[in-house]
């Protein structure tokens, strides 16, 4: 692979949609807010701004894969993303796809 931050800005489109897989994996498997997810996110590689990801939440609750309640404590509110059915059922079919990519890209 080349320059990380070449590789970021080069490929942004292409990962994004796996950026959004990632968060529909981890929404289904707990509530999550923006800072645990960068973080979580950052661990796989990918390196995104507050200015990005907090869009795509939005974007993916609009859309309808994502669900979204504000928790406040204090002075300080949270907001945390549950996947929905829609989200359910395309993080389902990215899979599927996922596999066969994965068998396709074995096989040469």
């Amino acid at each position: 692979m080349g320059d990380a931050s070449l590789e970021r800005m080069e490929h942004h489109d292409l990962l994004s949609g796996l950026v959004r897989l990632h968060i529909l994996h981890h929404a289904a498997e707990h509530p999550v807010y923006g800072r645990w997810m960068n973080d979580e996110l950052a661990r796989h590689g990918y390196r995104l701004s507050p200015g990005t990801l907090y869009p795509m939440l939005s974007k993916m609750e609009r859309d309808g894969y994502l669900t979204c309640r504000t928790e406040r404590e204090g002075r300080t509110s949270r907001k945390f993303h549950t996947i929905t059915e829609k989200g359910r059922d395309g993080l389902a079919v990215a899979r599927v796809r996922l596999r066969e990519l994965d068998g396709e890209a074995g096989a040469s």
